[in-house]
């Protein structure tokens, strides 16, 4: 009916009718701490990649430090407004489409909110915030695929929640051959924020 708001095929409304905003999750306190944090480990020239970049704010942010950065998102809206900002954006899911050895930097702020199944609404908002009933619905998978696209020497900065389970999370990585150091914590009323840095582990023998 005119003047109400858009609702799902239940009659509720929607996520992002419901928290007044748009369909691409817009930056915030975890947005701003992975966009400087990996600011200040990028170089000029480096080849970057933004994986689920909403808005594109973390993109246009190592853009600006000199990366020859590709924003990636699945949300097409996402997709749009990260090419409004100037940055070269691709429809993807997670690192299907990209090349082997592809990129010295990785930058990926997930959705991380951890979501019992029978709470969750299928919208863009919610696939931008909720990571499933353990908060890592798509930190898991991204943890097993990202090392492929990495260039020799290359950077993973992936911005969790305590809220997530930080020491989980790292002793996923670790299985899976990433070595991974907390190199920016922020805390905040219900949870801390953290960015781990990771990279491949030399397990060559010595000689």
């Amino acid at each position: 009916m005119p003047g109400q708001p858009p609702t799902d095929d239940d009659g509720r409304p929607s996520l992002a009718t419901q928290r007044d905003t748009e369909t691409v999750y817009q930056p915030a306190e975890d947005s701003d701490l992975l966009a400087r944090t990996a600011r200040s480990h990028a170089a000029p020239g480096d080849r970057g990649l933004d994986v689920g970049t909403g808005s594109g704010y973390v993109a246009e942010t190592l853009a600006e430090a000199g990366v020859d950065v590709v924003a990636s998102d699945l949300n097409p809206d996402a997709c749009r407004e990260a090419a409004a900002r100037g940055v070269a954006a691709v429809r993807a899911d997670l690192l299907d489409p990209f090349r082997d050895d592809a990129f010295d930097l990785v930058t990926f702020n997930p959705p991380y909110l951890p979501t019992e199944p029978d709470k969750e609404w299928d919208d863009w908002m919610e696939h931008a915030l909720s990571g499933g009933k353990d908060g890592r619905r798509l930190v898991d998978p991204f943890l097993e695929a990202v090392e492929r696209v990495l260039a020799p020497g290359g950077r993973v900065f992936l911005l969790i929640s305590s809220l997530t389970g930080i020491g989980d999370v790292q002793r996923y990585a670790h299985e899976r051959g990433l070595a991974g150091e907390i190199v920016a914590d922020e805390a905040h009323p219900y949870e801390r924020l953290v960015v781990i840095r990771f990279e491949s582990r030399d397990e060559s023998p010595l000689p």
